[in-house]
């Protein structure tokens, strides 16, 4: 971890580095207030001082963003009248692009789309804008919890993730620093980020370029020709160490050499054998960014690639889902209003204002049915999260409490992310839905309050009315995602025999049939010796396997919230 002076004076130098080097895209931050204003006054200062500095709403449309047609003087003139758009206005600046996390992935999609060309093509039924943007982006990261992020499609374009959240004002300026004046090669610098980006876990091709670029900047900031191993180092650590997915395995130590004859004297003189042995550039590289890794970084290692693959807009909630009425604005599309779908009238007014001369409208508009658009909307489902508990004999009275307080901290958020909580408990030969999908906790706790235990495991059953009780919820309009807490050990088959290696056979294809249904879920092995009965059973759900052979109501919630996320 970075000290937080040493943090600060790296955000300083980064965005320095950005004002000489703008095809390093530009940085995510999440900090104070204070030290944003310090971080986009330290980057206008290395521009133009007429460089422009635009910041981007989050519900900014296509046409403020991108450009397009002026509706207004179009319909003085009878013409198409173009407009440039919100980047176009920052060509050659900065765009500041407050609370991030909060960005769709649209509107980042066509941030990044200009990013890579670094040009504006916007068509509108004939009449073209084409322009120029290339700008650094900064985009302001206010996410309150470590899995609110900025979108991928714009973290992937800025070299830069910087986190100061731990920096508390006011520090004293940043030390002068002491600099390897080592030149550098270009081609060992090539490979050795890209050897420590392998070792990294970085896959993307993106990383080490930005880090050569960064490397290039630094001693470029200093007043250097030429980069040295510190600056290549000082890249590693503020570009690869945020984007690793994985802790290199230390090597191991070699065996020791059998005792051979004691080497000759040296008659040097000198004390050579105390200097120790120069460290390879790559090893120096490599533990800069060791040193650097981000506090998060062992959560989201354990978190699975699949999670980090995601976009931070999940957060407990259910599928996005089209809609003509009501959600989010997705921006418009040509059609007929009617059946549920509403006329955008500006847009509409906008197709048709370059044909008006054309249609002699003599003063008025002239509407065609090609020029009508309706509006788009995007919501989100209702999540459900069903739990399916192993109340048997061996498992009741430890596991049926922790399920109870899972719940609960479930249940605790429920109106935040408007999630839904059943449960459903198996014992005996048979299974029950004991609490039916609610967000009332003082329901949830007289439900759970005498909740039973004891008898066999009909794990078959609890899975079948787990997936029941999902498919209906699916059949309303909600999201299931199904929680199973059980030590994989059927002995009471589906017909109610107590049969084990029928009761196995039933359970597995009952774990397959929620598979088939597309049903999320995850498998939480709650075994004080976790076997390989669980982990079969997960595979055959297409579920998370977690073992948690000794984890309370806390550790089993954030486990539950954490597999939601991935």
């Amino acid at each position: 971890m970075t000290a937080p002076g040493a943090a600060l004076a790296d955000a300083l130098i980064v965005a320095r580095c950005c004002a000489i080097d703008p095809a390093l895209g530009g940085m995510i931050v999440r900090a104070g207030a204070d030290w944003r204003d310090d971080i986009v006054a330290a980057l206008r200062a290395g521009l133009p001082a007429d460089a422009p500095l635009r910041r981007i709403p989050a519900h900014i449309d296509d046409e403020r963003l991108l450009g397009g047609i002026d509706l207004t003087a179009t319909l003085a003139r009878g013409q198409p009248v173009a407009r440039i758009g919100l980047l176009a206005e920052a060509d050659g600046g900065v765009v500041v692009v407050p609370m991030a996390e909060r960005l769709s992935d649209t509107l980042a999609g066509r941030i990044a789309a200009v990013m890579d060309s670094g040009e504006l093509v916007v068509e509108r039924d004939g009449a073209g804008l084409r322009g120029q943007a290339r700008f650094v982006l900064v985009a302001l990261d206010d996410g309150a919890e470590p899995e609110e992020r900025a979108p991928r499609a714009l973290a992937e374009r800025c070299a830069f993730w910087l986190d100061l959240s731990d920096v508390r004002p006011r520090a004293d300026g940043p030390a002068a620093e002491s600099v390897d004046q080592t030149i550098a090669p270009l081609a060992d610098v090539l490979d050795t980020l890209t050897a420590t980006a392998l070792a990294l876990g970085i896959d993307s091709a993106r990383a080490p370029l930005f880090a050569l670029r960064a490397a290039r900047a630094k001693a470029r900031s200093a007043a250097r020709e030429s980069m040295t191993w510190d600056d290549v180092a000082w890249a590693a650590r503020l570009v690869l160490a945020p984007r690793a997915t994985r802790v290199p395995m230390a090597p191991e130590d070699p065996a020791p050499e059998p005792d051979q004859s004691p080497p000759p004297p040296d008659d040097s003189g000198g004390d050579s054998e105390d200097q120790p042995e120069p460290s390879a550039p790559d090893d120096v590289v490599l533990a800069a960014a060791l040193a650097a890794l981000p506090k998060d970084v062992l959560a989201r290692i354990a978190q699975g690639p699949a999670s980090r693959a995601r976009t931070s807009h999940h957060r407990g909630a259910g599928e996005r889902r089209k809609s003509g009425t009501r959600g989010r604005p997705k921006g418009t599309l040509a059609g007929v209003p009617g059946g549920g779908r509403r006329l955008s009238l500006i847009d509409t007014l906008r197709a048709a204002a370059p044909w008006q001369k054309l249609r002699g409208a003599n003063g008025r508009v002239a509407i065609r049915r090609d020029d009508l658009r309706v509006r788009r909307f995007e919501t989100r489902s209702d999540m459900l999260t069903i739990f399916a508990v192993d109340a048997s004999g061996s498992s009741a009275v430890a596991r049926l409490a922790e399920a109870k307080g899972a719940v609960e901290l479930l249940l605790a958020q429920a109106y935040v992310k408007r999630a839904y909580v059943a449960l459903v408990a198996f014992r005996g030969t048979q299974a029950e839905v004991l609490l039916p999908p609610t967000r009332s906790l003082t329901r949830a706790r007289r439900m759970l309050a005498d909740l039973p235990g004891g008898g066999g495991t009909p794990l078959a059953a609890g899975l079948v009315a787990a997936r029941e009780l999902a498919e209906a919820a699916r059949g309303r309009g909600r999201t299931p995602f199904v929680i199973v807490l059980t030590d994989g050990r059927a002995n009471i088959a589906a017909d109610g025999r107590a049969v084990r290696s029928l009761a196995e056979a039933d359970a597995t294809a009952a774990a397959q049939a929620i598979r088939v249904a597309g049903i999320a879920a995850a498998f939480i092995d709650i075994s004080p010796r976790p076997r390989p009965e669980g982990a079969a059973l997960a595979a055959a759900m297409g579920a998370r396997y977690l073992p948690l052979p000794r984890a309370d109501a806390t550790a089993m919630h954030a486990a539950i919230a954490q597999a939601q996320r991935g």
